[in-house]
């Protein structure tokens, strides 16, 4: 096997076993099903990885730089501090959407694999090359010190913003059924108009009107 098929294999592997451990979780996933999936042996897919425990590590290796990078670039722009609320907003309901079983996923592993999981999301903060809570800070003490916003702690802020985003995600098999008559079409509508909302009603809660 050559080295070029031998980078391909291990990508059809994490692939398959992104979409299974998003799916099943790590106690739900096996190894048989992952290789079926990457249309491989087992003894191939041990070969790569040696444990389920290893390749669900590199899978959340993989997915780590998938979650906060691309989201809070935003911040680094020329936008206002209002804009860049409400690009951040967006940018994670549209992450969201295209993948909404990882909020799940990332809570429901982080109390079981908790230690080896918060190394893999520092080594990928530590590897962006901007701060995105230090941004955060800066910026939003800027407005305070302008009096446009109230006087809030920037982790109060940033936590409201991203779990006003995450809830309707990790909650969606019961806000369909109680809010949307366990329809996909009204669900999905909702997670659209999600974009306009928060960012507006985040705002309002903290803009000083004058």
């Amino acid at each position: 096997m050559t080295l070029k098929e031998k980078i391909k294999t291990e990508e059809k592997i994490i692939l398959a076993a992104e979409e299974i451990f998003l799916k099943k979780g790590f106690d739900g996933a096996r190894m048989q099903e992952i290789a079926n999936k990457a249309s491989i042996n087992k003894a191939l897919l041990h070969y790569y990885y040696r444990s389920k425990d290893k390749l669900f590590l590199a899978v959340f290796r993989s997915l780590a730089p998938k979650i906060f990078p691309p989201v809070f670039r935003v911040l680094t722009t020329d936008l206002s501090f209002f804009e860049k609320i409400e690009q951040v907003i967006i940018n994670y309901i549209n992450l969201l959407k295209v993948n909404p079983r990882l909020p799940l996923f990332i809570m429901s592993e982080l109390s079981k694999k908790s230690e080896s999981i918060i190394e893999i999301m520092q080594e990928t903060f530590e590897n962006m090359d901007f701060n995105p809570l230090q941004l955060f800070k800066e910026e939003l003490q800027n407005e305070i010190d302008k009096g446009n916003v109230i006087n809030i702690d920037y982790q109060q802020l940033f936590v409201n913003i991203i779990s006003l985003c995450i809830f309707p995600f990790v909650g969606k098999p019961i806000l369909k059924i109680i809010g949307f008559e366990n329809s996909e079409k009204e669900y999905d509508e909702f997670i659209e108009n999600r974009k306009r909302e928060v960012p507006k009603f985040i705002i309002n809660s903290i803009k000083i009107s004058k």
